[in-house]
């Protein structure tokens, strides 16, 4: 028949014959197309899985090496950390050691504290001020003794002159020196005069200070320094002697305010540690509004501002 199809196996022992009609050979077909089909499919299946195993594994390697990379990172700031931590340590153990030395200088300085809590910017301006205003006086105005520790022989105001005999007001403080002994500038200034004399006062020197202070040295022996030339404190300006009216050899030592004579024993004993003492000793003086000036000077070339609280101000009063 036209639409069977028969096999025929043979073998030692025979032939065997099957007989496929046109129907189940379709069906043949048929599983044999899903057959194909099943096998190529479950072939790009695996050929998928094969690809995706093998971005799985390349995602993983580029996933550890992400690991390693903030692992190494992660140490890095642990490091960092640790690093900042220490400088952070030693920073604060810095600021300790200012604000303690800090301290220290507003005792030097007299810088009253209220007892509350100061930002340390404020405290090293106020320091920085107060310090400023006291170098800037101690060297602008005499303050010392321009002959070192030497005894003084006669002292300020109205006394009978050891040649004339006469009562007369001594207007400056004599130095029991010898011919010969150096004298050094009590502050910074100029040289005004240098009179040479064998009459009066001598060999008379005078220099001019700031804010109107002049010093003014009488029975010199010899001049170190020229009328107009600018000294600086401690610098050498005259050996004392025995000229003019004098009855031995002395330093005759004068210290004025705009021309006003003034007791020059408080400005000889004036020094760091007792700044504000001048303040009471001399009362001629309105140290308040100089206080003042010079602190607005000093806060403007420190680039600072001036606290609210007046400084220096308050000891003048």
């Amino acid at each position: 028949m036209k639409d069977q199809l028969t096999i025929s196996i043979s073998t030692i022992n025979g032939s065997t014959h099957w007989q496929l009609s046109k129907r189940m050979r379709r069906s043949l077909k048929s599983l044999a197309s899903v057959t194909a089909v099943g096998v190529v499919s479950a072939m790009l299946l695996i050929l998928h899985l094969y690809n995706s195993v093998d971005d799985a594994q390349l995602e993983q390697a580029k996933l550890t090496n992400e690991s390693q990379s903030m692992e190494n990172a992660l140490t890095n700031l642990q490091h960092l950390k640790q690093a900042l931590e220490q400088d952070l340590s030693e920073r604060e153990e810095r600021i300790t050691y200012v604000s303690e030395r800090l301290s220290e200088l507003e005792n030097v300085l007299g810088v009253a504290q209220d007892g509350s809590v100061h930002e340390l910017d404020s405290r090293l301006n106020t320091a920085a001020i107060h310090s400023n205003v006291r170098m800037t006086m101690l060297t602008q105005i005499p303050s010392g003794s321009p002959v070192g520790k030497q005894r003084m022989s006669s002292q300020f105001g109205k006394r009978i002159h050891p040649v004339t005999k006469k009562a007369k007001m001594h207007r400056g403080l004599d130095f029991a020196v010898n011919t010969g002994t150096k004298i050094y500038a009590p502050a910074d200034g100029v040289v005004e005069v240098t009179r040479k004399s064998s009459k009066g006062s001598g060999n008379f020197l005078r220099l001019q200070h700031a804010f109107g202070f002049s010093s003014s040295y009488s029975h010199l022996k010899s001049f170190k320094v020229k009328n107009g030339q600018f000294v600086h404190k401690g610098e050498l300006i005259a050996l004392s002697g025995n000229s003019g009216l004098s009855s031995g050899p002395h330093l005759h030592y004068e210290v004025r305010f705009v021309g006003r004579a003034l007791n020059p024993k408080p400005f000889v004993d004036w020094g760091v540690n007792e700044f504000e003492d001048i303040f009471e000793k001399e009362r001629g003086i309105r140290w308040e509004s100089l206080v003042k000036t010079v602190e607005q000077r000093a806060a403007q070339q420190l680039q600072l501002s001036l606290p609210k609280a007046v400084l220096l101000a308050e000891n003048s009063n």
